[in-house]
């Protein structure tokens, strides 16, 4: 198998499809690896790096998706990657199908088999592929929205720790899964006032327990959210279900309601994000200001920090392409039940429910295909 592992070429996305030991891995099984020229200086690999590890290194994108039977990717290809995209290639990365219709049509005309890292799912629901990126992004959730709540950034002056005397910022996580919990270890470290809503009163039960009732939980109904998101100074967005789009739970109203000067970061923009006013922005131009609150809605957060990010990203994606290359695509995601899920594009069809009710396609069943 020939894996191809390209230049990311979203803006400011220095994070690379896989770390040189990645690499070396691959290598050892069988795969030849094309990676192409800088693709991780980024992330603070050489190409030099790479080659050690058993990589050729290829002069241009195009020569590498051309000659590659497997791309791995970090973020979903873009409009300049789609002519590159080749008949029935496979495509390993974060594809966020549901909120990206353009691509979506592009790997259905190519009979792509599209394999999204955030749809991988074991048999107790997590998403192991997701969660890397989800950490880091809840942790940078709040050292972003502490940042714009200062003045210089248009916020509205507020320490979330506070000082004695003066009361603490107050946060609102909606939301209390992967990127909900680190969000919360963040905010609760800075000393903030720190509440997160959740509809699963277990998971409310157990942040409890682990933040020794540090935060305040809250059932995630309308009353709830409104309330605590008016009584906020930053309120982080959080919520996820797999392979579709986010739920709005913040609307347009609610943000006009809010502090001036205040703060919303939505993790879940890529997406759609679960706060109505949500767009996407880059590293270049994170924020943009509606009804006087600031909407920080970068859609790579972890991109910021890409050296970290890969090597959380390719400790959580490396076992699966090894056994991509060691028994074959197809063959082992027959084999293995958590892959099944994570295939949201085969032979022309959209073969995850979810992925297909967001773009307005027929679902067809993976196992219908084969």
């Amino acid at each position: 198998m020939i894996i191809g592992i390209p230049k990311e070429i979203k803006p400011q996305e220095n994070r690379v499809g896989m770390i040189p030991a990645g690499v070396r891995t691959l290598t050892e099984v069988g795969a030849e690896v094309l990676v192409e020229k800088g693709a991780g200086l980024g992330s603070g690999f050489t190409d030099d790096e790479y080659q050690e590890m058993g990589a050729k290194i290829i002069p241009t994108a195009d020569e590498v998706w051309k000659s590659s039977d497997m791309i791995i990717k970090v973020k979903e290809p873009i409009a300049p990657e789609y002519d590159r995209i080749q008949q029935k290639q496979v495509i390993y990365t974060y594809l966020h199908l549901a909120v990206a219709p353009e691509l979506g049509d592009v790997l259905l005309k190519k009979e792509a088999t599209g394999i999204a890292y955030e749809t991988i799912q074991l048999e107790d629901g997590s998403l192991p592929l997701l969660k890397p990126m989800s950490e880091v992004a809840g942790k940078m959730s709040v050292q972003a929205g502490a940042t714009h709540l200062q003045r210089e950034h248009g916020g509205r002056g507020v320490l979330l720790g506070g000082v004695p005397g003066v009361r603490r910022g107050k946060v609102t996580i909606l939301g209390g899964g992967i990127v909900g919990t680190n969000a919360a270890k963040i905010a609760v470290g800075m000393g903030a006032n720190v509440t997160i809503i959740d509809v699963n009163v277990d998971r409310l039960e157990y942040l409890d327990d682990i933040f020794s009732s540090k935060i305040t939980t809250l059932k995630s109904n309308s009353q709830n959210i409104e309330e605590a998101v008016l009584d906020s100074d930053l309120v982080v967005g959080g919520v996820l279900i797999a392979g579709a789009k986010a739920p709005k739970l913040v609307d347009r109203a609610l943000i006009s309601k809010m502090r001036p000067g205040s703060v919303v970061v939505d993790v879940a923009v890529d997406q759609g994000g679960c706060v109505e006013t949500c767009k996407p922005t880059t590293h270049q131009n994170p924020t943009y200001v509606v009804d006087g609150v600031v909407h920080y809605c970068v859609a790579n957060m972890p991109g910021a920090v890409s050296h970290s990010s890969t090597f959380a990203l390719t400790n959580a994606t490396l076992s699966y392409a090894k056994r991509f290359v060691e028994l074959g695509v197809m063959e082992a995601i027959s084999q293995d039940p958590a892959l099944v899920p994570g295939v949201n594009t085969y032979a022309g069809y959209v073969t995850h429910k979810a992925v297909a009710e967001g773009l307005g396609k027929e679902y067809r069943s993976l196992s219908s295909l084969l």
